[in-house]
């Protein structure tokens, strides 16, 4: 029996700009798979290619997850059956992201190079932060939250469940006793400058961000 093995779930692009940062945090006795149910090859860069009922019955003395899956609702899914069959989750960090002071962070987070969080931050279970995101002073993030590369999330925000926020989006700072929201679902799309409540399940886009869903 080997000793450990670490499972990134999902075989696309971002799984596989995870994998050098799973392979930084494991000894080389581990061994690193990628777990895609609906797998077309069974190697992926030097990889080997699980689906996940192939990896419940690898012979290994521990096994973990880690899900590479940007579509949140596939996130929670996911996590749903590691709790039925007892596979516990691992966090992903780059080495290079910075977290500063009175960070509160949950389980399954994947932090990917250049970001950074500030201070007073409380974020939920399996959050995605992408290239160059920030999270700064007394944000408040829910559970299975996804930001895409070079989001810009400005103090006093409160991001709800579910929520997307696109690349290169830049969220307005609140203020302390009036945080800007972002709703549970909502979407936020790639460059849109948000600069007041946002909806949930809404999806806004442009300069400043506007509703979709509203016209």
């Amino acid at each position: 029996m080997n000793s450990k093995l670490f499972g990134i779930y999902g075989a696309s692009g971002f799984g596989r700009e995870v994998l050098p940062l799973v392979r930084n945090l494991i000894s080389n006795e581990d061994k690193i798979v990628f777990i895609d149910d609906n797998k077309t090859v069974e190697i992926l860069n030097n990889i080997q290619v699980l689906s996940f009922d192939e990896f419940l019955v690898s012979d290994f003395s521990e096994k973990k997850i880690t899900i590479a899956i940007a579509d949140s609702k596939t996130r929670e899914n996911i996590v749903n059956k590691l709790i039925e069959n007892n596979i516990d989750s691992f966090d992903v960090i780059a080495n290079n992201v910075i977290v500063m002071d009175d960070i509160n962070i949950d389980e399954g987070y994947i932090l990917t190079p250049h970001v950074t969080l500030t201070s007073n931050i409380s974020i939920g279970k399996y959050f995605h932060a992408n290239l160059y995101s920030y999270v700064a002073h007394d944000c408040v993030i829910g559970d299975y939250v996804t930001f895409a590369p070079s989001v810009k999330c400005n103090g006093n925000v409160h991001i709800e469940d579910h929520a997307y926020i696109g690349t290169g989006a830049i969220i307005k700072q609140g203020k302390p006793n009036k945080p800007l929201i972002i709703g549970k679902g909502a979407v936020v799309g790639m460059g849109a400058v948000v600069t007041k409540n946002v909806k949930a399940g809404d999806v806004v886009f442009g300069n400043p961000a506007k509703s979709l869903k509203r016209g």
